[in-house]
């Protein structure tokens, strides 16, 4: 290895007071679905073949009955704050947030569901930490997709926002079929990811 190549291979180093949303949108060469959660840059690992499926089962469900008014979008960043641009798997967001499509990010004000499915390497991030910051955001509804039994089938557990405790409430686990009332009538058939 030349001392060029060491050169080229290493990372910056990071500010001393972390990164921000604008470093995470300006820095050059970082890697696809690159988050930002707490001032530190999270590189995203190589995903499995349910983590893909999942999202196109719930965003094509997601889609089927969308009102108007909202929007579905998958793997875009979330600006929380100045310090916190995570990138959820799926996010339902006020169409009026939508300016275009050289758009890079949503606000989290913008939000009304944010999804996660869980990745054995983002395992931790996806319980604990980024519904923690998505419930400070004030974002209302989460959803936590994980692989499940023998047959490998999406399980969503569905939270709401508590008005006066500002942290997330369990509301149900869905299994084989999953059919709420909010953000918006949603119905959804999770053994469909078979023929994915």
């Amino acid at each position: 290895m030349t001392a060029e190549s060491v050169e080229q291979s290493r990372w910056p180093m990071p500010p001393m007071d972390g990164y921000t949303v604008d470093d995470l949108f300006t820095l050059h060469d970082l890697p696809p679905h690159t988050e930002l959660i707490d001032g530190s840059l999270v590189f995203v690992s190589p995903q499995r073949y349910f983590h893909f499926t999942a999202i196109d089962l719930l965003v094509n469900g997601l889609r089927r009955s969308l009102p108007p008014d909202l929007k579905v979008a998958r793997e875009m960043t979330v600006v929380l704050d100045r310090r916190n641009g995570p990138e959820p798997d799926i996010s339902v967001v006020k169409a009026s947030a939508k300016t275009g499509p050289l758009q890079t990010h949503f606000k989290g004000e913008d939000v009304v569901l944010a999804i996660e499915v869980i990745s054995p390497e983002s395992e931790s991030r996806d319980r604990y930490t980024k519904p923690h910051k998505y419930a400070a955001a004030g974002i209302r509804h989460f959803w936590l997709v994980e692989m499940a039994g023998p047959d490998c089938h999406p399980v969503v557990q569905v939270y709401e926002l508590g008005q006066t405790s500002g942290t997330y409430a369990l509301t149900g686990i869905h299994h084989d079929h999953i059919k709420v009332d909010v953000p918006y009538p949603i119905d959804i058939d999770l053994t469909a990811i078979e023929e994915l």
